[in-house]
């Protein structure tokens, strides 16, 4: 306990300092430019820096002077977690046709999901969208085409690709073999801007698949090795041309270790996610279908040292595997945005364990803007001012071991001592 309280201590109360940073990577912004400027971070400044960016600072040199900037990290559209089921109002069947209505959520979206329970059909949907209650004229979205055709082994698809709206009110015409009883709602991806994804890693090359990528009787297996605290959003596969359709599940699995706190160990964790690679174009039943859906979702954890061990796996049952052309583990794009001066240069620091996440004015009140500037970073080196931050945790914390053996020698003494008092009290034989 006393271990962990110094630790904790020791993170709260120590300052920045560039000399105690083993890492350093150059801003590049334009000269010219002033206001806010953002720059996106790559795999690399996650795998040297802190937890959680804890340790990340940004200095501006200027006039020979370098000054700690203020700096917040933004996810132009985060990852979230599973979207909110939203009950078909006025469920109903109009000729051959059934009808519903959604009231949608406040903001902006794209995707939308029905959850449809029908099997092995093919539907088209009419959607429009209106800003007021029921019986409005609406803006027409788009006829678009649902199916389930696993009987012949190539999937669903219930997906709505919506251009970016924020209609209140989404109106709905599904054509087809869909009863009202096989509607039981949707859910929607919300969007604020594009997401954007970066490489983590590639595969672990084997002796005999230089790509990494293997097959293992009816699967096709890759392993990546993945950094420490570097994350890991979505599993990427480009496949070849052939075969045309397809449907492969895939699962992704990820064991490594997570600190639960400061001063403690880490623990053993095993995390897993599945999903569908879907790949649907052609005419079924006189309806033209292209579908695509080739990357995904992963479950996600802050992996302490040493590093995690991904394996994703694409199960072929008895279809010939899939000609890949690649495969790689990837990360949501996270920016670091900060307010830009004229003239001025800008170095991002990292690698001091003992620093804890700072609290900046800057990122409490922070609106990103559409037209904030891009920044580059330039490629990581060492610190050459860097020096090993001295240990301030008070002397006994930096060296139990001697409390052992002051005790050892304690007991050593006192024996020594009660043997020879008892020789020297025995009565004479």
């Amino acid at each position: 306990m006393r271990l962990r309280a110094a630790v904790v201590l020791l993170a709260v109360a120590a300052a920045p300092q560039i000399r105690y940073f083993r890492h350093e990577r150059p801003v590049l912004v334009a000269a010219d430019h002033a206001g806010q400027t953002c720059v996106a971070l790559d795999a690399a400044t996650f795998a040297h820096a802190a937890a959680g960016l804890a340790d990340l600072r940004l200095y501006r040199a200027e006039n020979g002077n370098e000054t700690e900037t203020p700096y917040t990290i933004y996810e132009p559209a985060p990852v979230t977690a599973q979207p909110k089921e939203i009950a078909p109002l006025n469920l109903g069947k109009h000729g051959g046709t059934t009808t519903f209505e959604a009231e949608m959520p406040a903001g902006r979206y794209s995707d939308v999901d029905l959850d449809v329970t029908a099997k092995n059909f093919i539907a088209t949907v009419a959607v429009t969208g209106s800003r007021t209650e029921t019986g409005s004229e609406g803006t027409e979205l788009g006829i678009f085409t649902i199916f389930d055709l696993t009987g012949q082994k190539l999937g669903r698809s219930m997906v709505l690709h919506l251009p970016e709206s924020d209609f209140r009110y989404l109106y709905f015409g599904i054509t087809g073999p869909v009863k009202p009883g096989d509607v039981q709602g949707l859910s929607v991806e919300r969007v604020s801007t594009q997401q954007r994804f970066v490489a983590v890693t590639a595969p672990n090359p084997t002796a005999t698949a230089p790509n990494g990528i293997v097959q293992k009787g009816r699967e096709t297996q890759a392993t990546f090795t993945v950094p420490a605290h570097v994350p890991v959003d979505r599993v990427e596969i480009v496949p070849g041309a052939q075969p045309v359709n397809f449907s492969r599940d895939v699962k992704v699995t990820a064991t490594g270790r997570v600190t639960q706190g400061a001063g403690e160990a880490a623990l053993p964790v095993r995390i897993s996610s599945a999903g569908t690679l879907l790949r649907v174009h052609g005419v079924h039943d006189g309806r033209r279908i292209d579908e695509e859906d080739l990357a995904v979702e992963t479950t996600n954890a802050d992996f302490a040292a040493p590093d995690s061990v991904w394996t994703v796996t694409i199960e072929n049952g008895d279809d010939a595997p899939l000609d890949l052309k690649s495969l790689r583990l990837e990360m949501a794009v996270r920016k670091l945005c900060f307010d830009a001066a004229v003239g001025a240069a800008y170095t991002l620091y990292y690698g001091d364990a003992a620093l804890a996440t700072p609290q900046y004015d800057y990122a409490t009140l922070f609106t990103p803007d559409k037209n904030a500037a891009e920044a580059t970073l330039a490629p990581e080196k060492a610190n050459p001012l860097y020096v090993a931050r001295p240990d301030t945790r008070p002397f006994t914390d930096r060296y139990p071991w001697l409390l052992w053996v002051a005790l050892v020698l304690v007991v050593a003494l006192l024996g020594a001592v009660a043997l020879r008092t008892a020789k020297e009290t025995a009565p004479p034989r």
